[in-house]
C-alpha cells in the first residue's frame, strides 16, 4: 500500500524543511509549497491525503485558501492549520471550515506526528462509515464448503497476489462484489480504499467527471479513479460504460494516469481495477458495443463466479450465515431452519443467486413467529414469490446433474432431489411415497435419513 501523501504549505523553508524531514522520518510522502499559489497547483498535481496548511503567507492566508477549497466541492482531505499568531477567533473560524486541528508554532514534534496519525485515522473511519451507509460489509470470506466455493476462493487468492486488472463475470446475484472484496482483503492493497463504481448508473455526460474528475480555474474536484489512489476500484456493470469513457478507461490502464475534464496535465496513479458484468463480453465486442482492446486488457485474469444452483450444497450454510447477519446487523429475532426447509431450499432453482437466499432469510426472520422455521413457511414465502400462475421453481435437476462430479455424489445428489420433490408431492407420507417409488419402507426410511431428508411425524 501506498504510504499517505501529506501536503505542508508554508512559507518559511526552515519549517518546510523540519517538517518535512520529519514526516518523511516516520515513512510519510510529503510534498512542499511555499505559497497559496503553489499550494492550489500541488493540490491539482496530486490529490493529499493530508493539508498542513500555514495561516500567514504573503500571496492569501490560509484562512482565505480554506474557505476556497471548501466551497469548491469540499475539503479534498483534512486540513491542519499551523500559525505562530494564531488567536481564538482564527481557530475557531478555521474550525468552522472545516479543518481538523490548529497547531500553534513552534511546532512541538510529539503533538505533531499524534495530530497527523488521528487525523488520517478518523478520515479513514469517515469514509468507511460512509461506505457502510451505502452498502452492507462485506464478508470476510466468500461463503461455502464446495469443491466450486473451495476452487474459486484458491483462484481468488492467487489474483490477489497480482496487481493486474481482474474480470468478474457471473449472473446477476451470484456474488460478484464479494469476491471483488475479498480479492481486495487477501491483497498488497489491503489497507488502502476500496471504492466501488456503478456504471450502468452514469450517464455519458456525467461518466467522466465522476471517475476522473474535473478542473475549472481554482475549482477542483476528484474523481473516483483518485479517490481509490493507493487501492482498488471496483467497476461494476462495465458493460453498460459508454464508449468515450471505454477509452480513457483503456488510456488509465495502459499508461496509469489521465486527464481530469478540463484539466492540461496527466494524473498519475496507482489503482488496481476490478471489473463485473452480468453480460458476455464477448458477445458484446462482437456487437461492436465493447471496445476489444479494452476487453483484453480486462480481461488478464478473469474470474466467472457460477449459478447458485450449481453449488447447491452450499445453502445451508449460506442460510445460516445470512440469519446471523441479520440478527446482528437489524436486531432481528434469531431462529432457525428446519432441516425439512434447508433441505428444500438446498433442492430449490434458486434464479435470483445469492441474493434471492439473502432477502429470502430476511423476510423470513421479518415476518416468521417462532425458533424454527419451517418446511411450510418456506413454501408459502416461495409461492409468494412465483409470477401470477406459476409455481414455485422446483429443484434444479440440470445443476443437481452436474456432469463433472463422481458417479457416487451425482447418483447420490439425484436420489436427494427425486425423493424429496416425490416425499413433496404424496404430502410427507412415507407410506404412499414407498408404493410410489417401488420401495420398501423400512429400506427407504435409513436411505431418507441417510440423504438428510426429514421425515415429519404423523405423515407416516
Amino acid at each position: 500500500m501506498a504510504a499517505a501523501h501529506i501536503l505542508v504549505v508554508d512559507d518559511e523553508p526552515d519549517i518546510r524543511a523540519s517538517v518535512q524531514e520529519i514526516l518523511e522520518d516516520e515513512g510519510y510522502e510529503v510534498s512542499v509549497a511555499d505559497s497559496g499559489a503553489a499550494a492550489r497547483e500541488a493540490r491539482r498535481a496530486r490529490r493529499p491525503d493530508l493539508i498542513l496548511l500555514d495561516i500567514w503567507m504573503e500571496d492569501i492566508d490560509g484562512i482565505s485558501l480554506l474557505k476556497e477549497w471548501a466551497e469548491s466541492n469540499g475539503l479534498p482531505c483534512p486540513v491542519i492549520v499551523m500559525s505562530g499568531h494564531g488567536t481564538v477567533e482564527t481557530a475557531v473560524e478555521a474550525t468552522r471550515l472545516g479543518a481538523y486541528d490548529f497547531i500553534e508554532k513552534p511546532i512541538s514534534l510529539a503533538k505533531l506526528l499524534l495530530t497527523v496519525k488521528r487525523a488520517l485515522e478518523s478520515d479513514k473511519l469517515a469514509r468507511e462509515n460512509l461506505g457502510l451507509r451505502h452498502q452492507e460489509p462485506p464478508v470476510t470470506e466468500p461463503v461455502g464448503k464446495s469443491a466450486i466455493m473451495q476452487r474459486l476462493r484458491e483462484q481468488a487468492r492467487r489474483m490477489a497476489q497480482h496487481d493486474t486488472p481482474v474480470l468478474i463475470t457471473g449472473a446477476s446475484g451470484t456474488g460478484k462484489k464479494t469476491f471483488a472484496h475479498y480479492i481486495h482483503q487477501q491483497g498488497a492493497r489491503r489497507q488502502g480504499p476500496f471504492v466501488e463504481v456503478g456504471v450502468g448508473t452514469m450517464s455519458p455526460e456525467t461518466s467522466a467527471r465522476e471517475l476522473f474528475g474535473s478542473e475549472a480555474g481554482d475549482r477542483l474536484s476528484y474523481g473516483r479513479f483518485e479517490q481509490a489512489n493507493g487501492g482498488v476500484l471496483y467497476l461494476h456493470d462495465i458493460a453498460d460504460m459508454d464508449e468515450q469513457t471505454q477509452a480513457r478507461l483503456l488510456s488509465v490502464l495502459e499508461t496509469r494516469s489521465f486527464l481530469r475534464v478540463g484539466g492540461q496535465e496527466p494524473v498519475e496513479v496507482q489503482v488496481r481495477v476490478i471489473a463485473a458484468t452480468a453480460r458476455d463480453l464477448e458477445q458484446e465486442v462482437a456487437a461492436g458495443r465493447f471496445r476489444a482492446d479494452l476487453y483484453y486488457q480486462l480481461n488478464v485474469v478473469p474470474l466467472q463466479i457460477p449459478p447458485l444452483a450449481e453449488h447447491c450444497e452450499d445453502v445451508p450454510e449460506l442460510l445460516n450465515y445470512y440469519v446471523d447477519y441479520f440478527v446482528d446487523r437489524e436486531g432481528l429475532a434469531y431462529r432457525h431452519f428446519s432441516v425439512a426447509a434447508q433441505n428444500r431450499l438446498r433442492h430449490y432453482g434458486w434464479p435470483g443467486n445469492v441474493r434471492e437466499l439473502k432477502n429470502l432469510v430476511q423476510r423470513l426472520l421479518i415476518l416468521g413467529a417462532g425458533e424454527e422455521i419451517s418446511l411450510e413457511e418456506v413454501e408459502s414465502s416461495l409461492s409468494s414469490l412465483a409470477p401470477p400462475g406459476q409455481a414455485a421453481a422446483p429443484a434444479a435437476a440440470p445443476a443437481d446433474l452436474a456432469l463433472d462430479l463422481p458417479l457416487r455424489e451425482a447418483r447420490e445428489r439425484f436420489e436427494r432431489t427425486y425423493l424429496a420433490q416425490q416425499l413433496q408431492q404424496v404430502g410427507g407420507s412415507v407410506g404412499r411415497l414407498a408404493k410410489k417409488v417401488g420401495m420398501e419402507r423400512t429400506h427407504l426410511y435409513r436411505k431418507l435419513r441417510s440423504l438428510g431428508i426429514e421425515i415429519r411425524k404423523g405423515t407416516d
